[in-house]
């Protein structure tokens, strides 16, 4: 592995190399799709990443291999800034899993220029991981952009209200996972989202009232309450 860090085949029997079958069986359990999936580790995906280093073309033939955790190594080895719009679509088009979802967004596509205009577009679609990406990416950006402003944040208030009706399990779960870490951001942004939160409460739906009240528990916390003090 050591003199193969730019051989494909290589870099999959490596992957391979961790594979498991008890372990696909736990993923299953968690509400992985394993369909194309080996049953290696993310934690042993991350180890080969980190041996191959950043290497954005390399990353884009991983890609199409169309091999579980080797889609995982591949947003972990992609490179950012040259990133294109048309990759950006390519991957999120292709999410099946909720954890190659918010691995990809959490590495790589909330730190493109194209994040932003990504998340008003993408709460549109009627695919569910494209949809959920909408709300990963402004959890992601909450929790590591920290240039961020509030103003930022207050924009996305209509997107997490609007759509906290869909009943999907992974777009609402995002939903939530949203407005929680937007909110618990700052002060400011956490009187802001309990409101949301009191918002959609109102809705009056099964999945609103899920996402409104577990949210609404952990905004208001004494913890929460607390660090942000």
């Amino acid at each position: 592995m050591q003199k193969d860090f730019t051989d494909l085949n290589k870099i999959v029997k490596e992957v391979k190399k961790h594979s498991s079958k008890r372990n696909k069986v736990g993923m299953a359990r968690f509400g992985i799709n394993t369909e194309t999936a080996l049953g290696a580790s993310l934690t042993d995906v991350r180890k080969i990443a980190k041996k191959i280093g950043k290497n954005h073309s390399l990353a884009l033939k991983l890609w199409d291999t169309n091999i579980h955790e080797i889609r995982l190594l591949a947003s972990i080895i992609a490179e950012p800034e040259k990133l294109t719009e048309k990759q950006f679509d390519k991957f999120v088009n292709n999410f099946n899993s909720w954890d190659i979802c918010d691995v990809t967004c959490g590495g790589l596509l909330n730190k493109t220029k194209f994040v932003d205009d990504k998340i008003f577009e993408y709460v549109k679609n009627k695919k569910e991981f494209v949809k959920r990406t909408s709300f990963v990416l402004m959890a992601c950006l909450a929790v590591h952009d920290k240039e961020r402003k509030d103003k930022d944040f207050k924009k996305f208030y209509p997107l997490i209200i609007n759509n906290a009706y869909d009943e999907r399990n992974f777009v609402k779960k995002a939903v939530n996972w949203a407005l929680r870490q937007i909110g618990k951001r700052n002060k400011n942004l956490n009187k802001e989202c309990i409101k949301v939160g009191e918002k959609i409460l109102k809705q009056d739906t099964k999945s609103s009232r899920w996402i409104a009240r577990d949210a609404l528990r952990e905004l208001r916390s004494e913890a929460v309450q607390k660090r942000l003090k």
